[in-house]
């Protein structure tokens, strides 16, 4: 909890700290898929790609990964709510709009892929694994790149919110120790 102006106890920058990890761990996400995951897998044939990804997608499913999906929007929603009145608050909204859209690009865009990719059936028995793998890599790859773009962009302005946040306590410490005689 920390003091704000009025000297009233508040969960705000606890907020603002929880929602900056929380949306930095979803970015570590779409940041390790683009440069390091998806690579290596375009490395691989047809089959071992969609039996890969088809394991990522389905073991991918789990309270941790969702606590942190999930909680990266729900606590910049909630951080922006509380500094709306705050001279950080544009930072705050930036993070939740820029989330927003890497949150709905995966609702309305890769979630969709990776379910037709489940529905594609078990690797070994696809007639045609090139054609199902040329059906989602591409696509999903670009926006996913989207996502990591936008989820990084989301801390970072998280980050700059909680500089903000602090700043005027520091100010005020600053200030009084510039006018003490113990500064002189």
């Amino acid at each position: 909890m920390t003091d704000n102006s009025t000297g009233r106890r508040t969960t705000a920058g606890g907020v603002l700290r929880a929602a900056t990890v929380a949306m930095g761990l979803i970015a570590g996400v779409f940041y390790i898929f683009a440069c390091a995951v998806i690579p290596s897998l375009a490395r691989s044939d047809d089959r071992v790609f969609i039996e890969v990804l088809q394991n990522v997608n389905d073991v991918i499913q789990n309270p941790v990964f969702f606590l942190s999906f999930m909680g990266a929007l729900v606590l910049t929603a909630v951080s922006a709510w509380q500094s709306r009145k705050s001279p950080h608050r544009w930072w705050v909204f930036a993070a939740l709009a820029a989330y927003a859209l890497a949150f709905l690009f995966t609702v309305a865009v890769n979630i969709p892929l990776n379910n037709r990719l489940a529905d594609a059936g078990t690797p070994a028995t696809i007639a045609d694994p090139a054609a199902v793998r040329r059906r989602f890599e591409d696509t999903w790859v670009a926006w996913n790149v989207v996502r990591a773009l936008l989820s990084t962009l989301a801390p970072a302005c998280l980050a700059r919110a909680l500089l903000l946040y602090r700043r005027p306590y520091t100010s005020a410490y600053l200030e009084s120790a510039a006018g003490s005689s113990a500064s002189r």
